[in-house]
């Protein structure tokens, strides 16, 4: 690496007296990070042979075992295969006070002799998530030279048990080390930002490696709890993506509610589409395309009645349908992208959201369970999730459920006098209408804000039941067939 002095070392006198204050120290604020909540992820990169796993082994020395994990992320499996690749570290996100620390990481993906260069994208994007959570993130890259890595192969090949650790892969890398060397140098030039530093890690010597990292992660942790204990601003400052005054152009005033279908017309349309859509599922489970809708809308705005028509034919097998509910201890936990993450569907099955993530800038912004900055932050927050799901080969839709106050009332009504759906209506639906207006301004900024080519939204128009569930299951065979040429 350029302008690195690799030949420093630390006596073992010197390591001694400072590793006996290093891990007090770092034991200390573990135990503050969990008291205050603060998930911490560690990222371990480097050159193959520069001792990721001798470093993370002396890092956790200092760590309650019961409150870190570590992950080592080598080849793909199967599952991941058939996943977006954020998706494999979405899930093995810490929660809330705990340690995460990860032998290589999201980083595999772009240390190739053809990096993907849309996953930096992805990567900065997903790091910029994670941070303006409140993870406290650190990225350590461990550098050798050439020649280093060289005598720690030969000497790992002499040794019977230590024989099988070097691979050709590894070979090969020391013998092109400089082609390898430009790769990483671009990817921390690429990926080297204010909120997610990389920090260089000087790892000839063990001793002064393992020195320098215990003060790197010292200070990161510091630094976190000291943002997790200080004043909230009164007034904080946020980003404005697209231009207020369009805005102020109602969406939803513009839907025709009057659309709708005789029964018979209904019951025909329905059995020819719900034929097509079995078809369409066998054949993007062959070719191994998933399917991302989410369903938003009023309360009793239909999205039940249009999820059950949409997946009646379809084999159970192939499709999940997600009840998105006041998220739990574990959930809450999380960021709150987590817990979609984890139910995203793998390649060739169909994750169904009844409510979505979509929830932070409706129910969280109005009922005040994020702040301002938050809810605001999130429309950039979830393009970039949804563009990382079409960009992993995708299809991507939203519904938004329309239906006017007069016919949510009467739909409550009815509810209230069937003992079979009485269920289905609760105190909390009846408070909600008190607050349509700040409802119907919060989606129409939603509307604009997260349709995209990639991910568009469908306003479906509501009050007649069968034009609805039509609309749906058009929609939906529409893009299928398009994607299947």
């Amino acid at each position: 690496m350029e302008k690195i002095d690799l030949t420093k070392k630390m006596s073992k006198e010197e390591y001694r007296t400072k590793m006996e204050r290093l891990e007090r120290e770092l034991g200390a604020l573990q135990r503050k990070c969990k008291e205050l909540g603060i998930p911490v992820m560690i990222a371990f990169e480097g050159y193959p042979a520069a001792g990721k796993g001798v470093q993370i082994g002396a890092l956790i020395h200092a760590l309650d075992p019961r409150g870190f994990e570590v992950h080592a992320v080598k080849k793909e499996t199967e599952e991941e295969k058939m996943h977006p690749f954020l998706w494999r570290f979405w899930t093995k996100m810490p929660a809330q006070g705990r340690i995460a620390l990860y032998d290589t990481s999201w980083y595999r993906k772009v240390l190739a002799q053809k990096p993907d260069e849309r996953a930096f994208d992805s990567i900065l994007s997903f790091e910029q998530q994670i941070t303006d959570g409140g993870v406290v993130l650190v990225k350590l890259f461990l550098a050798i030279d050439q020649k280093e890595q060289k005598k720690r192969f030969e000497r790992l090949e002499k040794k019977k048990g230590t024989a099988w650790r070097v691979t050709d892969a590894d070979r090969r890398h020391n013998k092109h080390f400089a082609e390898y060397e430009k790769i990483y140098e671009e990817m921390l030039r690429k990926t080297d930002t204010d909120h997610a530093p990389w920090h260089i890690i000087e790892s000839t010597d063990r001793r002064f490696a393992t020195v320098k990292i215990y003060t790197i992660v010292i200070n990161a942790l510091a630094k976190g709890i000291e943002r997790a204990t200080a004043p909230v601003p009164a007034k904080r400052e946020h980003s404005v993506y697209i231009d207020d005054r369009d805005l102020k152009e109602s969406i939803l005033s513009k839907v025709d509610l009057s659309l709708s279908y005789q029964k018979k017309e209904y019951k025909k349309r329905l059995k020819k589409l719900q034929s097509k859509i079995q078809l369409l599922h066998g054949e993007l489970y062959r070719k191994r395309i998933p399917v991302v809708l989410g369903f938003e809308g009023w309360d009793a705005g239909g999205k039940g009645g249009a999820i059950k028509r949409l997946t009646e034919k379809m084999d159970p097998r192939g499709y999940t349908v997600i009840p998105t509910a006041s998220p739990n201890d574990q959930e809450r936990a999380h960021h709150y992208l987590w817990r979609f993450w984890r139910a995203m569907p793998k390649a060739g099955h169909f994750s169904i959201f009844d409510r979505t993530w979509y929830g932070r800038v409706m129910v969280e912004r109005i009922e005040g369970f994020c702040t301002t900055e938050e809810w605001q932050r999130a429309y950039k927050e979830i393009n970039d999730m949804e563009r990382d799901l079409y960009d992993a080969g995708a299809i991507v839709m939203k519904f938004w459920m329309q239906i006017d106050k007069d016919e949510q009332e009467r739909r409550f009504k009815a509810r209230q006098e069937n003992p079979e759906k009485q269920w289905k209506i609760t105190d909390e639906d009846w408070r909600n209408r008190e607050k349509w207006d700040q409802y119907e301004e919060a989606v129409n900024e939603m509307l604009i804000r997260t349709s995209t080519p990639y991910a568009p939204w469908i306003v479906v128009e509501g009050n007649d039941k069968y034009h609805a569930r039509i609309k749906v299951l058009e929609t939906v065979v529409r893009a299928l067939e398009e994607r299947l040429g």
